[in-house]
């Protein structure tokens, strides 16, 4: 793949989780997405939507694997299941590109702990965790897509462990809010604190238009193709702290504590991308709460 690729405009999808959800599949725990790859009932719907992400003009589709990290499934009593899981997320997407030859598919590695927060484990074990699942994606992916990750020593062992891999990676940091990563650290770090050599962009993921905009000039002047996927989420940082308030939810549905904006409408997302594709944003895509629509309006703007 050619590293050059993200100078040009691309388009990525939206968010599957909340997608899944909205279209009728049943919440289990805290499996999200990977729900509708433990289910085969619910495989022909996870098609569908990655189907219906590129006909809204979506290039580049993100294997369905936020969740089915080890430490999540453990948590849901289905770690078992783990090989099996990664395996038909990106059977899956591989089938959608089977007939979309012109799109790409990213394997989507998630942060391996916590959502939302940087990894206080162990630099192995996050490195083990990080392995594990790309190597199964490998065989269905044309690069690595690191998810939401909160802090630049998750991102710097994401990049050893997919190193034998021979693949580049997309980097997706997550900010909840101001302009620090959950670890404390700045964007700048994640270029000028690592050695990058198959870096394909930089990208904040799972964020506010309001919060990317608050990052805009930072990140631009990093040097290196950069995007979004920005959500519709009304915070990603409750007064609660994440984990712990999904405990207390009845629905199995992120929104019922992060909330879901009602003013984001694909228009009004659309004026958003505009002004950070004027500004030099090249990698445009939705995360949370943004669906086929709203990828619509983002692809006009290519």
């Amino acid at each position: 793949m050619n590293l050059n690729f993200f100078k040009k405009t691309r388009i990525f999808d939206g968010g599957m989780g909340q997608e899944l959800l909205a279209r009728g599949m049943k919440p289990n725990g805290t499996l999200w997405s990977a729900n509708a790859l433990l289910q085969e009932k619910y495989h022909q719907l996870l098609l569908e939507t990655h189907l219906d992400f590129i006909n809204a003009g979506a290039e580049i589709i993100v294997t369905a694997t936020f969740t089915t990290r080890r430490l999540r499934l453990r948590d849901n009593n289905v770690e078992d299941k783990f090989e099996y899981l990664n395996t038909k997320a990106g059977e899956i997407a591989k089938k959608a590109k089977d007939l979309n030859p012109h799109i790409l598919v990213a394997g989507g590695l998630p942060p391996q702990y916590l959502t939302y927060d940087s990894d206080t484990r162990s630099d192995s074990e996050i490195k083990e965790n990080f392995y594990e699942q790309a190597k199964l994606l490998n065989p269905f992916v044309d690069f690595f897509y690191f998810d939401v990750l909160g802090s630049v020593r998750e991102i710097q062992l994401a990049i050893e462990a997919i190193k034998t891999l021979n693949k580049p990676y997309l980097i997706g940091a997550h900010i909840s809010e101001g302009v620090k990563l959950p670890s404390g650290e700045k964007i700048s770090d994640i270029i000028h604190k690592i050695n990058h050599q198959n870096l394909l962009g930089l990208m904040l993921s799972c964020v506010s238009p309001e919060n990317f905009e608050q990052n805009l000039d930072e990140i631009k002047n990093l040097g290196v193709p950069f995007g979004f996927k920005l959500n519709g989420f009304v915070t990603t940082k409750p007064k609660d702290g994440y984990t712990n308030t999904f405990n207390k939810s009845t629905s199995g549905n992120p929104n019922e504590f992060l909330g879901s904006r009602e003013d984001l409408t694909p228009a009004k997302m659309s004026e958003f991308v505009k002004t950070f594709k004027e500004a030099g944003a090249t990698i445009l895509g939705g995360c949370c709460e943004t669906r086929p629509a709203h990828i619509r309006e983002m692809a006009k703007l290519k």
